[in-house]
């Protein structure tokens, strides 16, 4: 019998100051789907989508149960996978008017080296934008 072991990352959750601008953030800076869903007790619940994963928001003082001992806006420091070519990353950013933190500078994801670039979203949570290199 084989070990127990974890395979993919379904979704996590991210708290959030404000919902709104977090949902226009992430759909115009990184093409993300927002989308709502309720859950079974029917709360109205908002996640953003992408590829075979999503983030679940929550607003920070109206978490859902169960929740992270401490959760806190701003905390993150995430990093995306990307098939679409540096420079037009650098060129998307710069037309919606997102300042780049740092890069592009090499890094070493999961599956190998990295060619990154860092932003901020509106809680100032570090967003890492990489293509494998």
């Amino acid at each position: 019998m084989s070990q127990p072991h974890v395979c993919a990352l379904d979704h996590l959750v991210l708290t959030v100051a404000s919902i709104p601008p977090t949902l226009a953030f992430y759909e115009r800076a990184l093409g993300m789907q927002a989308t709502a869903f309720e859950t079974a007790t029917a709360q109205r619940r908002w996640a953003l989508a992408f590829g075979r994963s999503k983030i679940n928001l929550h607003e920070a003082g109206r978490e859902f149960e169960p929740k992270a001992r401490r959760p806190t806006a701003g905390s993150a420091d995430l990093c995306f996978l990307t098939d679409v070519a540096r420079v037009n990353w650098i060129n998307h950013l710069d037309a919606e008017q997102i300042s780049i933190e740092e890069g592009p500078v090499d890094r070493t994801g999961a599956q190998g080296p990295l060619q990154s670039i860092y932003i901020r979203d509106p809680d100032q949570n570090l967003i890492e934008i990489a293509v494998q290199s």
